[in-house]
């Protein structure tokens, strides 16, 4: 609280107190505060691709949660995070100020300039932990559910209801060679066979051993012939030297632990001028989605996918946005990785 000086009778200053004014320059002042700290510092450059929780961050950070959530609220207050609600927890990520905003370019400033530092690395260990943490939650929701895939995925999205969408965009997508087309988390293997007919060679990505074996028997029940099934995460595909012209992500990404890791995994199979096509939820508030159907997230803002998409050096396409009749929005995007790349 500030002080001013008051005479008092017998000539003798005296401080009394006196409420801090907002003024013009005090969002710059708040944002400056905030920016002032190394530990907020530090928050804001965990926070660059990926979103905790108070506890998650308290893990990550090793300090009381009294502490984490003075210094998430003096970020929060500066405009430099945002604060979500899932089920009981309350998620942080960084948010972005418009385009307009007086402070939006200092804002960006800081961030490219945090994000220029490398996470220290004693971070390092508690974040792989937190994200294993939640892939392998993701890993035994597939496995213990695998017979109930199609039931709980047309709770929010059945295949029919994207598939047509998808189908299109993907005709819509000019592509320089069409060797071979990956799909990323192909569910029971419905799409597999649009792409069988159009690529040379079709590979199918699962982490979920029992999902594979239904997409795997999908292929073989419509005797698709130039699919190969591998058994792992995106991190894995370097090992197996795919270098994919065309990538398909069909609603996985709210299921993965950390999406702009997937973008970046992704980006370094994607041959120059490939393209990858992704259709996912657009943000929502139905809570009841992580229990039922297994999701990490409440599906996504467009501006996350096309900042993930940025940071992994791709380059936007089209977007289409639709709704469904039970309250969900779906996005489609498209990105291509530069020809010159």
């Amino acid at each position: 609280m500030n002080h001013s000086l008051h005479d008092t009778t017998d000539g003798l200053p005296v401080l009394t107190d006196m409420v801090e004014l907002e003024t013009p320059l005090s969002p710059l002042a708040n944002l400056l505060k905030a920016a002032g700290d190394p530990l907020r510092l530090e928050i804001l450059r965990v926070l660059s691709q990926d979103s905790f929780g108070v506890l998650e961050l308290c893990r990550i950070f090793a300090i009381k949660q009294s502490g984490m959530s003075h210094h998430l609220k003096v970020l929060n207050n500066a405009g430099l995070l945002s604060s979500r609600r899932e089920a009981n927890s309350i998620f942080y990520r960084r948010a972005y100020l418009a385009p307009d905003h007086p402070l939006a370019a200092l804002q960006q400033q800081l961030f490219a300039t945090v994000d220029t530092l490398p996470i220290a690395e004693h971070l390092r260990a508690p974040i792989r932990e937190l994200q294993q943490e939640r892939s392998q939650a993701a890993q035994t929701f597939f496995s213990e559910n695998a017979d109930k895939f199609r039931a709980q995925q047309d709770l929010i999205a059945s295949y029919p209801v994207y598939a047509e969408q998808m189908t299109q965009l993907l005709n819509n997508t000019a592509l320089r060679a069409k060797n071979l087309a990956l799909e990323v988390g192909p569910g029971e293997g419905e799409f597999l066979a649009v792409l069988a007919q159009q690529f040379n060679q079709v590979v199918a990505l699962d982490n979920a051993a029992n999902m594979l074996d239904k997409a795997r028997a999908f292929a073989s029940e419509k005797n698709l012939r130039n699919i190969e099934f591998i058994h792992g995460d995106t991190q894995s595909l370097l090992n197996h030297k795919v270098l994919a012209d065309c990538i398909l992500v069909n609603m996985v990404l709210h299921h993965t632990p950390s999406p702009a890791d997937i973008f970046q995994d992704l980006s370094n199979v994607l041959a120059p001028g490939g393209a990858l096509l992704i259709c996912d939820l657009c943000r929502h508030e139905q809570a009841w989605a992580r229990d039922a159907c297994g999701d990490l997230w409440q599906g996504f803002e467009p501006q996350d996918f096309s900042r993930w998409a940025q940071a992994a050096k791709l380059d936007e396409g089209q977007s289409v946005y639709f709704a469904l009749r039970n309250g969900f929005q779906i996005q489609l995007r498209q990105f291509f990785k530069p020809a010159n790349f």
